[in-house]
């Protein structure tokens, strides 16, 4: 049975400052090539940013992202998912939750962020493989 924790094993946790401003929030984003990121307060999760936010919360009502703090556009009610979760029960979670992101939680903490995406791709490398195997096992048996 796979957990989140398995999929996150070496993956580093990105986040932002809820001080940032929105500009500085979107470059970082950029740059990491990501559609959302964690907004903390010291190791605190306080909400999440994604591009979502940025359109709905900043581009629509006109707000100027340079002088615009995360923490004011940023999604804060947040469905969370502890490590030891299984990939089900985190496909279930954003399921329930209308999400495609979930913060990765031990404990309090946040250690991981886990996206629609990344389970997908998770669960197709596996299938791949499986079938890889397989097809290894047929073709070398006759």
């Amino acid at each position: 049975m796979v957990r989140i924790q398995d999929i996150l094993c070496g993956r580093s946790l990105f986040s932002v400052r809820e001080s940032q401003s929105v500009a500085d929030v979107a470059r970082r984003m950029g740059e990491l090539h990501v559609g959302a990121i964690l907004v903390l307060d010291e190791d605190q999760l306080c909400g999440l940013f994604s591009e979502r936010d940025l359109m709905t919360r900043v581009v629509v009502e006109g707000r100027n992202p340079e002088t615009t703090p995360v923490r004011v556009v940023m999604t804060t009610n947040l469905a969370t998912i502890d490590e030891s979760a299984t990939m089900d029960e985190a496909l279930e979670c954003m399921n329930q939750h209308n999400c495609r992101h979930l913060p990765v939680m031990r404990g309090d903490l946040p250690v991981g962020f886990i996206s629609m995406r990344d389970l997908m791709t998770f669960e197709l490398d596996r299938k791949t493989e499986e079938l890889n195997h397989l097809h290894a096992y047929v073709h070398g048996s006759t």
